[in-house]
């Protein structure tokens, strides 16, 4: 029987691609209400993320630019929903 490997759906940019490793390796998630991205905290979450980056890179992306823009876009995301806080 014949076995493929299941492929990440396409990524138009390198960002995007970060934040699909994020979101699948459960560093971050949405907000219920508002749908922020809001980093989980938890450092083996960050660890599988930053392993699966140098793991397997975008084409044309080496695996240290690659763990990098994982790095640069988990610093731009907080850990609070900017909208609910607004409310309290």
């Amino acid at each position: 029987m014949l076995m493929t490997k299941e492929r990440r759906p396409a990524i138009r940019t390198l960002r995007g691609w970060a934040i699909s490793v994020l979101q699948e390796t459960g560093v971050i998630h949405e907000c219920e209400e508002h749908g922020w991205m809001q980093d989980r905290s938890d450092p083996h979450a960050r660890q599988r993320a930053f392993d699966a980056a140098r793991q397997d890179p975008p084409a044309g992306i080496s695996a240290d630019d690659a763990v990098e823009k994982v790095r640069d876009v988990l610093d731009s995301i907080g850990d609070t929903c900017p909208e609910c806080q607004v409310k309290a």
